[in-house]
């Protein structure tokens, strides 16, 4: 098996749904405003990939929760990051830059308390190639300095080592994707379907 050779992409497609409820007759600088509760990522394969799969970011007490479901991947361990840029233009998924990491920290594992903010371990294949992920994660934000929103989910063909700089030694991006923000309940515009 070539670590460099499977190269799984996927499109980032993500809803945010917003606990604060909307209405037709909210204005776009409310919902703007609205806190983002949660955010559901839809993964879908790039060019000679299977891959596919959703990951899900829910605000919790301590954190984000990230539950990721993913399917087409080779048994075994696959780096799980979030990525500085939003940017899947790429074949490739390079155009989604390094791991996000605002604070110019070393990577790490994600219980480390020296880490990337987008450092999230890895989603560990069956022998099916169905993955299932599920972390609190203490850094990740769905607003502010450490906001996911706008930036790529990637999972890579190898596994993450956790500690070779600066990526984990985890290999070919195997999937990345764009969020953006959907600013009333579950709706893609400024307004809600009612």
């Amino acid at each position: 098996m070539k670590t460099s050779s499977m190269i799984f992409s996927g499109i980032l497609s993500a809803a945010f749904i917003l606990f604060s409820g909307c209405t037709q007759n909210q204005n776009a600088m409310e919902q703007a405003v609205s806190p983002v509760e949660h955010a559901i990522a839809v993964l879908h394969p790039t060019e000679g990939s299977s891959v596919t799969g959703t990951v899900t970011f829910t605000k919790v007490q301590g954190g984000v929760k990230v539950v990721a479901e993913i399917n087409g991947l080779t048994p075994g361990k696959h780096g799980f990051h979030i990525h500085e840029y939003g940017d899947i233009s790429s074949p490739d998924g390079k155009s989604a830059g390094g791991h996000f990491n605002p604070f110019n920290k070393k990577h790490g594992a994600p219980t480390d308390t020296e880490r990337h903010v987008g450092d999230l371990g890895n989603v560990v294949a069956d022998e099916s190639g169905h993955a299932h992920y599920e972390w609190v994660d203490p850094l990740i934000q769905l607003s502010g300095i450490n906001s996911i929103i706008g930036r790529a989910i990637v999972v890579h063909h190898g596994e993450d080592d956790l500690h070779t700089q600066p990526t984990g030694n985890a290999g070919a991006r195997a999937d990345s994707g764009a969020a953006t923000h959907a600013p009333c309940c579950a709706c893609a515009s400024r307004s809600c379907r009612g």
